[in-house]
């Protein structure tokens, strides 16, 4: 390969180029955070109402959408990491985050469902989410997804002093406030980077 003689500002060029190409590529597309904001956001909402209005017996069911999720969630990542190139240590350590996440919901909510708690449930997920949410808001210096994980540790401290049938509803903010909002925001920095 023929050596290219680079002038000091031509190697700073350079350098910065390549730390953009990795910060876009660490910087998450938003796709996940969206996805599962839409998905717990319209459990919550549902369920809310159909406790309401009395539609069913075990409205806790409405829940079960999640699993779909999580199979989704699997093959989309699969395809993800094919087309992706070399792995940054942020990305890396980010999805660890996650992963040290996902078997904590899901043994909770077993335990949940094991002892028909269905009352905490929406008291405790948030605090649940608050964790990865801000751990990652760190990890990759986004302030939306920072600002998320705090929003849900007061929103869980927030409905010590809402009436229980109003939860689900705390429950649909933090997903919005946590992951909905900084996903559009990581989307659109995705599709238009710097």
């Amino acid at each position: 390969m023929p050596q290219e003689n680079f002038s000091p500002e031509q190697s700073l060029q350079v350098i910065q180029r390549m730390i953009n190409l990795a910060k876009n590529r660490v910087s998450e597309n938003g796709h996940l955070y969206l996805f599962w904001g839409w998905v717990i956001f319209a459990c919550s909402i549902l369920q809310f109402i159909v406790l309401q209005f009395n539609l069913m017996d075990h409205s806790e069911r409405i829940w079960m959408l999640s699993w779909a999720g999580i199979i989704y969630q699997v093959f989309y990542i699969i395809r993800t990491k094919k087309k992706e190139g070399a792995k940054t240590y942020t990305s890396e350590i980010t999805g660890y985050i996650w992963l040290a996440f996902a078997p904590t919901v899901i043994i909770i909510s077993m335990h949940i469902a094991k002892n028909h708690a269905w009352y905490i449930f929406s008291a405790i997920i948030p605090v649940l989410y608050a964790t990865p949410t801000f751990l990652s808001g760190v990890v990759l210096r986004f302030k939306p997804l920072i600002a998320g994980g705090i929003a849900c540790w007061l929103l869980s401290i927030t409905s010590l002093f809402v009436p229980l049938q109003y939860h689900l509803l705390l429950l649909a903010i933090a997903v919005f406030v946590a992951w909905i909002i900084p996903g559009y925001i990581l989307k659109k920095q995705f599709q238009s980077p710097k």
